[in-house]
């Protein structure tokens, strides 16, 4: 298939073509040498997420897997960031826990993952629950590219074009009602298919399936983004096959993938890390330089960049990822420092 992208005015959060994180080092992320144990209530972190250990960026390369080309519609689209960088060079450090907590685990688990068929399902408190197969993932809804700034809790930063559809446009299909509060996100649960889910100790003391949650009011806000596509093209297994959630404003943890069930609610769900450990990871993770981890200061970031591991520079974290005038809004009010 070919590319249809037409040209118009970006929005106020778009970033320049000069922003975007190349996909030589999209997935180039670090490689944490030092590991924890498991706490007696397996509530400790395991050391694959601790910040500030130093960083290797390699050149081995991903297995191999099958990509396609994803079609856009022109009143949608972006404007294109030029020529694509080997796709392979994305797809070998990540984090997804189902299928390892060493961060080239995915890249070398993953690969047998079967996506087709999928069921998404939409249910709960809307007029209209719908189960949608693959194709509807990409043919329901026009696509468009966005290009976010993406900001782990690690205190890493990487700047990712993604293609998909606002996540409001689906909730709107499905009618949500009037009295739902919050919207509930579910990834696959197949322990044979993710080795990580066979155990807690495998997959990084997580109660499987992983979940994570929004407010209605952030499920709803245009920037929040189902992704189907990855640098122009469908995603790889490891990066959240065939879908995933995108909110640039909060923590990357939040942005659950390959998601088979979507469930709006009227009272606040449980999600996966901040049940594991509360104490370090909020429900609402907003971006928030003024809000340290436990472990590690929030201030700054580690932006990656061209070149490999030097760099990698550190700058100064944005309050909401730089989306502020965008979301702020959402928590008027609202003790950050508290819920956060």
């Amino acid at each position: 298939m070919k590319f249809t992208q037409g040209i118009r005015q970006k929005a106020p959060w778009e970033l320049k073509d000069s922003d975007v994180t190349p996909e030589l080092v999209f997935n180039d992320r670090r490689r944490i040498i030092k590991a924890l144990g498991l706490g007696a209530l397996g509530a400790s972190i395991p050391g694959q997420v601790q910040a500030g250990i130093f960083d290797l960026f390699g050149d081995k390369k991903a297995s191999q897997f099958l990509t396609s080309p994803l079609t856009y519609t022109s009143n949608l689209s972006f404007t294109g960031n030029g020529a694509i960088t080997p796709f392979n060079k994305i797809t070998t450090h990540n984090n997804f826990y189902e299928f390892g907590t060493s961060k080239q685990d995915p890249s070398e688990n993953a690969q047998g993952l079967s996506v087709d068929p999928w069921k998404l399902v939409i249910e709960g408190e809307v007029e209209r629950p719908l189960t949608l197969d693959l194709d509807d993932l990409t043919q329901m809804i026009a696509l468009e590219e966005r290009t976010y700034r993406l900001r782990c809790v690690e205190a890493w930063s990487m700047v990712v074009p993604w293609v998909g559809f606002p996540l409001a446009s689906l909730l709107k299909k499905a009618g949500v009602k009037s009295h739902a509060t919050h919207v509930a996100f579910e990834t696959l649960f197949d322990p044979e298919q993710m080795p990580g889910q066979k155990s807690r100790l495998m997959g990084g003391g997580i109660h499987y399936p992983y979940v994570e949650g929004l407010t209605i009011n952030e499920a709803m806000n245009p920037l929040s983004f189902m992704a189907v596509g990855l640098y122009g093209k469908t995603l790889p297994p490891q990066n959240g096959a065939p879908i995933r959630l995108v909110v640039p404003w909060k923590y990357g943890f939040k942005s659950i993938k390959s998601i088979v069930r979507i469930r709006v609610m009227d009272k606040q769900p449980p999600t996966s890390w901040n049940q594991l450990a509360s104490r370090e990871y909020g429900f609402y993770a907003n971006v928030n330089p003024n809000v340290d981890h436990p472990r590690w200061s929030q201030a700054t970031e580690r932006r990656i960049g061209e070149g490999g591991l030097f760099s990698a520079k550190r700058i100064n974290t944005q309050m909401f990822n730089g989306y502020g005038e965008q979301v702020a809004d959402l928590y008027s009010g609202l003790d950050l420092t508290r819920y956060f």
